[in-house]
């Protein structure tokens, strides 16, 4: 029991850092302002290694951090957005799982994240900005950002489940 405990903060805090350094370290500048990065990738991973709810915490917390030494502003509702991103996709996961449908609910869960992210910062900039600029940043930042997301999320679990380390890295997690 202490060493599942131990594992969950350990895999816990370092997909916090993760997502953070993916979101931090490639940063590709879109034409509105913002810019292209590997962090929903991450913040996707985590949901589907360590479940819904450490895996939203990490994601949201992991992201949280990249933005506020990027963008402080967007740091609250970062860390929303994505946390709820990565419990959607968790639950989803964790719904297919108990199907043995792990690239289904994988692939279902990384779509219904995106969509997640897509909304809430359309939602965010709407308020923050206006319907107008929130609509341009949702089709020339967000959805392409959702793509590589997805592509890439959806590549890496590919790649962990032929090397057999996806579920050496879930070790009885994703049913916690």
């Amino acid at each position: 029991m202490k060493n599942l405990t131990l594992r969950r903060m350990v895999l816990t805090a370092l997909f916090a850092a993760l997502t953070c350094a993916a979101t931090l370290v490639i940063q590709i500048p879109s034409p509105t302002n913002g810019y292209f990065n590997l962090g929903d990738c991450f913040v996707l991973l985590g949901a589907f290694v360590l479940g819904p709810w450490l895996g939203g915490f990490a994601g949201g917390v992991g992201s949280m951090i990249a933005d506020l030494i990027s963008y402080p502003m967007y740091a609250p509702a970062t860390l929303v957005i994505k946390g709820l991103m990565a419990i959607l996709a968790g639950l989803i996961l964790r719904a297919f799982a108990k199907r043995s449908r792990y690239i289904t609910g994988e692939t279902l869960g990384a779509v219904c994240g995106e969509v997640v992210m897509m909304a809430g910062y359309f939602t965010f900039e709407a308020f923050l900005y206006n319907p107008t600029s929130a609509f341009g940043s949702l089709l020339l930042t967000n959805l392409p950002q959702a793509g590589v997301g997805f592509a890439a999320t959806l590549a890496l679990c590919v790649v962990l489940e032929k090397a057999h380390l996806m579920s050496k890295l879930r070790g009885g997690l994703l049913h916690a």
